[in-house]
């Protein structure tokens, strides 16, 4: 079992910046490819980002493409989402999630494992 732990979230003007952090415990390693998703009010859970177990494979979604910088520290067991020129319509619930055994990286919910409660992001116009 993997046990993640978003935070980070809070209120910020558009065009302003936030860094997402998702920390991993219990049965932690490198091995585990990791998405960000976000959920506004309304709406369906979608894909934000995926990074590879090694780092070395990135993927985004139009919507961020250019804005946001999906990273991880293995050492620390923590993935990153960097937020730049944020839009009101990035404003949702924000959730960290993990694909286990080396998997590819996904945009695809129902490919991740374990998930985490969530941290809210909201943009003001």
């Amino acid at each position: 079992q993997v046990q993640l732990v978003e935070s980070g979230g809070g209120l910020v003007q558009a065009g302003g910046s936030l860094r997402l952090s998702c920390v991993a415990s219990g049965r932690t390693g490198s091995s585990y490819t990791m998405g960000w998703f976000r959920q506004a009010p309304g709406k369906e859970r979608e894909f934000v980002a995926s990074i590879s177990w090694s780092g070395g494979t990135r993927y985004y979604a139009d919507s961020v493409k250019g804005r946001f910088t999906i990273s991880r520290d293995n050492a620390k067991n923590t993935v990153y989402l960097q937020m730049n020129s944020l839009k009101p319509e990035d404003t949702a619930v924000y959730y960290c999630a993990a694909r286990s055994n080396r998997a590819p990286i996904s945009d695809n919910t129902g490919a991740y494992d374990y998930w985490g409660q969530g941290t809210q992001v909201t943009v003001s116009s």
